[in-house]
């Protein structure tokens, strides 16, 4: 009778812990049989902080509770277009508009499609930090910019007011915005999201005069306040020729795009992706977590994981 207790409690033993094993917890590890079925998933990585953020949440929930491999390819937003074609690139997580991009890979080349809606809300525009509002009220409508062009001037402006831009891959009107408006200003490009954000720092920190390309979603409005230009309002078509734009970016609703190969082969990873929907908040408190406090990507996907569950259970795929 012993023998058969022993024996019937190792039993039991051994179907718990078999049970543990497929089940995961609730941060998530991948059942055997699905990390068995999963393949790998290239995500295209774009050089600002918000995108990094949204692709260490996305590849944290892919491996830990669906079982894939991710590649993050760290590329610009036109080179990413690219890797649909050649097969290096599965998904771009946030994409601007780009309607060039999209005639060429989805509509000509037919080799990427729009898997929906990221949820992101993005705005592009000019800024200045709040205390140059607060000493020269007038300089949020763009037709006084002229006056206070000495304000601006650097030695890298030439002599002419300096417009601080960020990366030139990133999508930007202004050189063409500040011609056919008659500003008195120069673009000169800082290269890249971190060196916009020093700017914004040390102009706010040490009152110094700033006129700047930013965007939203960005963590950085969680620290200091910079203050919106007014520029001619947006009306559609008003930026169909680049050449001659003389209007204020348009409202964006972000998107994914996959490749079709993905579309048709990806299977649960694909259906994923398409699911995959969070708010500005979402993405500036991951992006918070990596640029401020320092945490690895997947530490800072990690701890968002575990505090949302409410949010991404709905992503992942029956």
């Amino acid at each position: 009778m012993m023998r058969v207790r022993l024996l019937a409690g190792v039993l039991a033993i051994t179907a718990a812990l078999t049970a543990c094993s497929s089940g995961g917890d609730d941060s998530g590890q991948a059942t055997g049989q699905s990390a068995a079925k999963a393949g790998t998933v290239h995500v295209a990585v774009n050089p600002w902080v918000g995108y990094e953020a949204s692709s260490a949440v996305i590849a944290y929930l892919l491996e830990h509770q669906m079982g894939y491999k991710v590649d993050l390819v760290k590329r610009d937003e036109a080179d990413s277009w690219k890797g649909f074609e050649d097969g290096s690139v599965d998904v771009v997580l946030e994409n601007w508009a780009h309607p060039e991009l999209k005639k060429e890979y989805i509509d000509q080349k037919k080799v990427a499609l729009t898997a929906g809606e990221n949820g992101n809300k993005g705005v592009i525009g000019w800024y200045v930090p709040e205390w140059m509002v607060e000493k020269y009220p007038d300089i949020t409508d763009y037709r006084n910019l002229a006056k206070y062009e000495t304000l601006f001037k650097t030695d890298k402006s030439g002599g002419l007011g300096q417009f601080l831009a960020g990366d030139p891959s990133f999508v930007t009107n202004d050189e063409a915005l500040i011609k056919n408006l008659g500003l008195p200003y120069k673009v000169v490009y800082s290269g890249s999201e971190d060196a916009l954000i020093a700017a914004a720092q040390q102009a706010t920190k040490n009152k110094t005069p700033l006129l700047m390309y930013f965007y939203e979603p960005q963590w950085l409005f969680n620290q200091l306040k910079l203050v919106k230009i007014n520029l001619p309002p947006y009306a559609i078509g008003c930026d169909t020729d680049p050449r001659r734009i003389k209007c204020d970016y348009p409202p964006y609703l972000l998107d994914k795009i996959v490749s079709t190969k993905f579309a048709k082969d990806g299977g649960r990873a694909y259906e994923f992706i398409k699911n995959f929907v969070w708010t500005n908040d979402d993405q500036n408190s991951v992006a918070y977590d990596i640029a401020v406090n320092k945490m690895s990507d997947d530490d800072a996907a990690k701890k968002w994981v575990e505090a949302n569950k409410i949010v991404w259970q709905d992503w992942i795929p029956a």
